[in-house]
């Protein structure tokens, strides 16, 4: 397959693109680069990328409509393919993630307008667990109420959930939703607590717990996620699925597991909850392993040693990176 992954440098696409590759796809990556954390994790994700058979980089911004139109228009190539090929899918991972950020994402729009007019028949848009709220029972489905939103962050991939679906409604668009849980491993988002915490402890500096540490997070680790990905390509007609490890843990325990794989004790100073937070996310994960034989395979304790291990790896940069 011919498959163009959008946000290729972010943590979540640019495994899904790696693993696009290893099982011999061709993928065109397109990502702006942009500041919202240090580039420096992004440049050091693509340049694993970057000599690989069969992938080309596209440095554009997916609000640059003409541009991104244009690319998909004109089917561009990736090394070996034909000019000519269209894509056979649109794998849409681009987006300013957190909640706390709570920037519009205003990707969903625009590339579900792009496989209608561009002929893809296929498309996957990564959404979030961030849609469930306090008042949903754990562990969460997707048939769950999702209307009452914590943040604008939630508000905008509700409302990327629902154009998906007009689209699929109108134009017969194949489309698969993936809601993330809690994503971490080597390499990834440092305003997610598994990073900030590897950081932290290593550097001796102070842990932010927000609450009371108790609050309970559906960890999934970054491999697991890139595979229910991809096996998200498979005919869905439409379709919203969970990808979770159904086996949440307690922040203040997930700080217990790097102190003993860092070596070091965390300096813990609590504050005050977020109102966006909630105290739990856990994923049902039934539907995932019923239609795409998905279930996850790395354990939380692993998981964390292979981010600590590539922390160690890559201290001389990543203990600069901002996590605040």
């Amino acid at each position: 397959m011919k498959i163009l992954v959008t946000g290729c440098a972010g943590f979540i696409a640019s495994k899904v693109t790696g693993l696009l590759l290893e099982q011999g796809h061709a993928v065109v990556g397109i990502d702006n680069l942009n500041d919202a954390y240090d580039v420096r994790l992004k440049r050091w994700r693509l340049a694993a990328l970057a000599e690989r058979a069969n992938f080309t980089f596209q440095c554009l911004d997916i609000t640059d409509r003409a541009a991104l139109f244009g690319l998909v228009s004109q089917g561009a190539s990736a090394r070996g393919s034909s000019a000519a090929e269209r894509f056979d899918a649109v794998i849409n991972l681009a987006a300013r993630a957190g909640v706390r950020q709570s920037v519009i994402d205003p990707a969903a729009y625009v590339e579900a307008n792009l496989c209608r007019e561009t002929g893809v028949r296929k498309f996957i848009l990564a959404s979030s667990s961030s849609l469930y709220g306090s008042n949903n029972p754990s562990p969460f489905r997707e048939d769950a109420n999702t209307d009452l939103p914590l943040s604008p962050y939630a508000a905008s991939k509700k409302a990327a959930e629902v154009m998906v679906h007009s689209y699929h409604h109108l134009y017969g668009i194949d489309a698969t939703i993936f809601r993330y849980f809690t994503v971490y491993g080597p390499g990834g988002r440092p305003d997610m607590s598994p990073f900030r915490f590897v950081q932290w402890i290593s550097e001796g500096r102070p842990v932010t717990v927000y609450g009371d540490g108790t609050q309970l997070r559906d960890f999934t680790y970054i491999d697991d996620i890139a595979r229910g990905t991809i096996a998200g390509l498979v005919p869905v007609g439409f379709d919203i699925i969970n990808l979770g490890s159904d086996r949440p843990v307690r922040l203040i325990d997930t700080i217990a597991v790097i102190e003993r794989l860092t070596g070091a004790r965390a300096k813990i100073v609590y504050a005050e909850s977020h109102p966006s937070d909630v105290a739990a996310t856990w994923a049902n994960i039934e539907k995932a392993a019923r239609l795409l034989h998905w279930k996850p395979q790395v354990e939380f304790a692993v998981g964390v040693e292979n981010l600590v291990r590539w922390y160690k790896a890559n201290r001389d940069w990543a203990k600069d990176i901002a996590t605040t």
